[in-house]
């Protein structure tokens, strides 16, 4: 199994909102599968977990940052990339706050265009009754966690 070390953005706004996208996977190896997760992906050659934070934050959203700093959470788990390949992900977590953010698609990819239905800002209410698979699924016990939201229990 392939490994793949990844850096996901935890991008929460000044009303405590918390940025996922949309992805509707329409051919491959996902073919059918509708979720909603937070920014990032895959390390590049020779690069950090913070050093892709930094890149992924500006090629999915437009906000370029020079450090994302803190990782607040850590999650290691198996899935099938859209291309058919099984990956064991080392995903790192960072929480990026933003007053506000109009979020740019200028530097998606292809694939990303292709498979990025829409984004949309969730609170933790939102979350809790989403109606759709949202990844990762302890996503709100993260934000807890780091401080963002307050326990729901």
């Amino acid at each position: 199994m392939r490994q793949r070390p990844s850096s996901r953005l935890l991008v929460v706004n000044a009303q405590g909102r918390l940025l996922l996208f949309r992805f509707m996977h329409r051919t491959g190896a996902l073919a059918g599968s509708i979720f909603w997760a937070p920014p990032g992906g895959g390390l590049d050659a020779g690069e950090s977990f913070e050093q892709a934070a930094c890149r992924e934050l500006l090629e999915e959203t437009g906000l370029r940052i020079a450090d994302p700093g803190p990782q607040v959470a850590r999650r290691i788990v198996t899935f099938t990339m859209p291309d058919g390949i099984a990956v064991k992900a080392d995903e790192r977590y960072f929480l990026i706050r933003v007053a506000t953010l109009e979020v740019s698609s200028a530097l998606w990819t292809a694939e990303e265009r292709a498979v990025v239905a829409e984004h949309a800002w969730w609170s933790q209410a939102d979350l809790a009754r989403a109606a759709e698979q949202v990844w990762p699924d302890d996503m709100a016990g993260m934000l807890v966690e780091a401080g963002v939201w307050g326990s729901s229990r």
